[in-house]
């Protein structure tokens, strides 16, 4: 497991911005991740359009996210303009919903969820431009008090209730595959 320094940057990236008083909490070691989608009973994973731009070494970041979803069997909600890359790369369980309507969804108290088992306890989010995932989690945060939201993008967001400090790109890599093999 690649462990972070509790010393990490705990500002907002785009530093204009002012959160209030209630703050992320910092994931400064994967297996709260794991913890969190392991205890979870209903989780849902979030993909921006983004993870169909984003290379890594090991290949682009739809690839990790299907493998994290594979692994902990998730349901996934993509932006429709990147449902297309799930599709050819023989994944199936993604569904194409606008972000802003998956994000009301989430605060709809009589929602059944994308597969009928009722509300979702944990929503992860990744993939997303920055001003956007604020946007959704800032949502989610003050309408949404039973969700906990993990933004596993790789900047800092104040409005989830847990986040990455801002890491390189790297480290990013690193924590997602450490994430993924403790799931497998």
């Amino acid at each position: 497991m690649v462990k972070m320094s509790t010393a990490r940057q705990t500002e907002p990236w785009q530093s204009a911005e002012v959160p209030g008083p209630k703050k992320a909490l910092l994931i400064n070691d994967p297996r709260i991740v794991l913890a969190l989608i392991k205890r979870s009973k209903n989780p849902i994973l979030i993909v921006g359009h983004r993870a169909a731009e984003i290379e890594l070494s090991g290949g682009q970041l739809v690839d990790y996210i299907i493998r994290l979803a594979e692994a902990a069997n998730l349901p996934v909600v993509s932006s429709p303009s990147i449902q297309g890359e799930f599709i050819r790369r023989g994944f199936k369980r993604i569904i194409g919903m606008p972000v802003v309507d998956i994000a009301n969804r989430l605060t709809d108290a009589g929602w059944a969820g994308l597969n009928n088992k009722g509300q979702h306890d944990l929503a992860l989010l990744i993939g997303f431009k920055y001003y956007v995932g604020w946007l959704i989690l800032s949502g989610l945060k003050h309408f949404s008090p039973n969700l906990k939201t993990v933004s596993l993008d790789m900047y800092y967001q104040p409005h989830a209730s847990w986040s990455f400090p801002n890491i390189t790109r790297e480290e990013w890599e690193k924590n997602l595959n450490a994430i993924i093999s403790g799931l497998g």
